[in-house]
C-alpha cells in the first residue's frame, strides 16, 4: 500500500514511471523520473534522493517511456491498481508529474517527453481533469526547447510548480547549493507563468533548530510583491514543510518548523494578495 511517507522512485519492472500518494495532490500521482542516474544541477540540502550527483541525465529512451506510461495508465484506469495499492479516500488519479531524482528540464530530449505524455494520455483515455505537472527548479526555463515544451504542457491541462525556496543569494546558496540571482529567478518565472499555469513552491524548515531568518522571510515577501507588481500570472504559492528524511549530509541539522509558525507565515503571505496552499 502506498504512503505519503514513502516516495521511492523505484518501481519493479519500470525504469521511468513510478506511483506515489502525494500530500499536496490528495490522490495518486504518477511520476516520471527522467533523471535515472540521480543527477541534478542543484543540490538542495533537504533532497531525499540517495547518492545525488551534480550533472545531467542521459537521453531518455522515448519508446520505453511511452510503453511504461501506457502500461501503468492502463492498470490505474482499467485495472485494480487503485483498489489494491492506494489508501481509501485517495483512490483517484490526480496527475501525471515530471518529478524524479533531479531537474526534469535538463534531460537532453525533455521536449520529446512532453509529446510522449500527450500521446499516452490520449491512448489511455485519461480524463481531461487529470493534470500534467512539471516540478522544476526553473533554472532552464529560458532555453528555447524548454519553453516550447511548456507551451505543449499547457495543452495537457498542465501546471508548473516552480521552486523558490530562498530569494537572497546567500540563502539560495546554502539551501539549494547554487549561485543564482533573484533577477534570473524572476525572469524565468515570468517566462514560465506566461507559457503555462504556474505555482511557486517553497519548502521551509529549521536548520540547527532555528527558523528561517526574518531577513530571508522579508526578502521572500518582497519577491512576491515584485511578482504581483509585474502582473505575472501565477496561480499562487505552495508552501510546504519537511515530510521525509533528507539524504544529504545536512540531514541531521534539519527539522520541521512549528505548525503555528507555518500558519502565521502563510497568512502573512496571503495578506500580500496571493493564494497560498499550506501543506505541513
Amino acid at each position: 500500500m502506498l504512503s505519503t511517507h514513502d516516495h521511492n522512485r523505484f518501481q519493479k519492472g519500470y525504469q521511468y514511471v513510478y506511483p506515489v500518494v502525494s500530500r499536496r495532490a490528495g490522490g495518486l500521482s504518477l511520476g516520471i523520473n527522467l533523471n535515472t542516474n540521480n543527477a541534478c544541477n542543484w543540490r538542495c540540502i533537504y533532497c531525499q534522493v540517495p547518492d545525488l550527483v551534480r550533472g545531467t541525465p542521459p537521453a531518455v529512451d522515448i519508446e520505453l517511456l511511452e510503453r511504461e506510461l501506457g502500461s501503468f495508465l492502463e492498470q490505474i484506469l482499467k485495472g485494480p491498481y487503485l483498489a489494491d495499492h492506494v489508501p481509501e479516500g485517495q483512490r483517484r488519479l490526480n496527475d501525471i508529474a515530471f518529478s524524479g531524482n533531479g531537474e526534469p528540464t535538463i534531460a537532453p530530449n525533455f521536449l520529446q517527453t512532453i509529446g510522449v505524455v500527450g500521446r499516452a494520455r490520449k491512448a489511455a483515455g485519461v480524463p481531461t481533469a487529470v493534470k500534467t505537472v512539471l516540478i522544476t527548479n526553473g533554472s532552464f526555463i529560458h532555453r528555447e526547447k524548454v519553453r516550447v515544451g511548456l507551451e505543449s504542457l499547457a495543452d495537457l491541462n498542465g501546471e508548473i510548480w516552480f521552486k523558490v525556496d530562498r530569494v537572497t543569494k546567500e540563502g539560495a546558496g546554502f539551501i539549494n547549493d547554487i549561485n543564482l540571482s533573484s533577477s534570473r529567478t524572476m525572469s524565468n518565472l515570468a517566462l514560465a507563468s506566461r507559457a503555462c499555469p504556474t505555482w511557486l513552491q517553497t519548502c521551509l524548515f529549521r536548520v540547527d533548530g532555528v527558523n528561517p531568518s526574518d531577513d530571508e522571510l522579508s526578502a521572500y515577501k518582497n519577491f512576491i510583491r515584485d511578482v504581483l507588481d509585474q502582473d505575472l500570472p501565477i496561480k499562487g504559492i505552495l508552501l510546504y514543510g519537511l515530510a521525509r528524511t533528507s539524504c544529504q549530509p545536512e540531514a541531521p541539522r534539519l527539522s520541521s518548523v512549528e505548525n503555528s509558525w507555518f500558519e502565521d507565515f502563510a497568512e502573512a503571505v496571503r495578506e500580500l494578495g496571493v493564494v497560498v496552499k499550506l501543506t505541513i
